[in-house]
């Protein structure tokens, strides 16, 4: 284990002559004037998979190396939430508003409840066992798409080693009406961050496969891929190919930008592939959720620490379809 002493920051501190970074004039339409950078609290080790909880208005997010998972309360205090988890990585919310997990340990995808109680919703595809799930979304129709690459496998560090039984890194798309399971796109080498465009007919996708490439080769990319049918992957491309190390987890805000880490902080992309502005960020960046009641605050995982800051948007939800 590699605990750290975990650190809450009374009020948030503002990081000291921060500024965001602006490459084109309409990135302050999604900025408020005088927002600054907050960081909220630090003492992780590699921070990760941030899901904002309206029922309280807390942020739960995961220490991963640590195996734990770690929860900033509006009131400034954080605890740790569950000492133990199993590596888990990416977190969203279902439309009951239940907490998906993305489990490295466990190989799986599955429910956290507020109790610290795991349930499980799949593991196996085709009979063999998952990777490590890194990421989670739930579309409007209520199915549970995910990326499935190796890290959680690769070494002790974020998971167990193992060997892959799929043999292939992939996206899944889940129903949990049916408990059917498809793998819905290949293309990408290895699969991370996953986000809808705010009308869901296109899923982005975070290839990072320079993490396990030891050559120094790899990804740097955010490939997108339409959505046939609200199920089917086509016309896979290259979206952006991230500058500053690599991209992570992402979010979209209602106008179809794209909010993305990066190794210097979060990465505004316009729904055609330009680069609007960043937000600099002091540690390596590896996530961010919008919430706040109004779905207009932007908290940041990065390294160590947990960050936020106001904008001018909102983040995209997905509409529960009728019926």
């Amino acid at each position: 284990m590699y605990v750290m002493h975990l650190e809450p920051i009374a009020d948030g501190a503002p990081l000291a002559g921060w500024a965001p970074v602006v490459e084109d004039p309409s990135f302050g339409s999604l900025l408020r004037p005088g927002a600054v950078m907050r960081r909220l609290a630090t003492g992780a080790v590699w921070s990760e998979g941030p899901v904002w909880l309206p029922a309280d208005g807390s942020v739960l997010w995961s220490d991963i190396p640590n195996d734990r998972l770690l929860r900033w309360y509006p009131d400034g205090h954080v605890a740790v939430f569950l000492g133990s988890c199993e590596f888990q990585n990416g977190h969203t919310l279902d439309h009951q508003g239940s907490i998906i997990a993305c489990s490295h340990g466990n190989r799986r995808v599955e429910r956290l409840a507020l109790d610290g109680s795991l349930t499980p919703i799949v593991d196996h595809y085709l009979g063999m066992r998952l990777n490590s799930p890194n990421d989670v979304i739930v579309k409007s129709d209520g199915t549970i798409w995910f990326s499935d690459p190796p890290y959680g496998i690769a070494t002790d560090w974020e998971g167990h080693a193992a060997e892959s039984e799929i043999g292939d890194c992939l996206v899944f798309r889940f129903d949990p009406r049916t408990d059917e399971l498809d793998a819905v796109a290949d293309w990408v080498e290895e699969p991370n961050g996953l986000a809808f465009s705010p009308d869901e007919s296109i899923l982005y996708v975070v290839d990072t496969s320079a993490v396990s490439r030891a050559d120094g080769g790899g990804n740097h990319h955010i490939a997108a891929f339409d959505v046939l049918d609200g199920r089917t992957l086509t016309n896979p491309r290259v979206f952006f190919t991230m500058d500053e190390g690599l991209a992570d987890g992402l979010r979209v805000d209602v106008q179809g930008n794209i909010w993305t880490s990066a190794e210097d902080g979060i990465h505004v992309i316009a729904p055609d592939g330009r680069r609007l502005g960043r937000l600099p960020i002091p540690e390596r960046t590896s996530n961010c959720v919008f919430g706040g009641p109004t779905g207009d605050r932007l908290f940041i995982t990065a390294s160590t620490s947990l960050y936020v800051i106001d904008v001018a948007t909102r983040g995209a939800v997905a509409t529960p379809a009728p019926g």
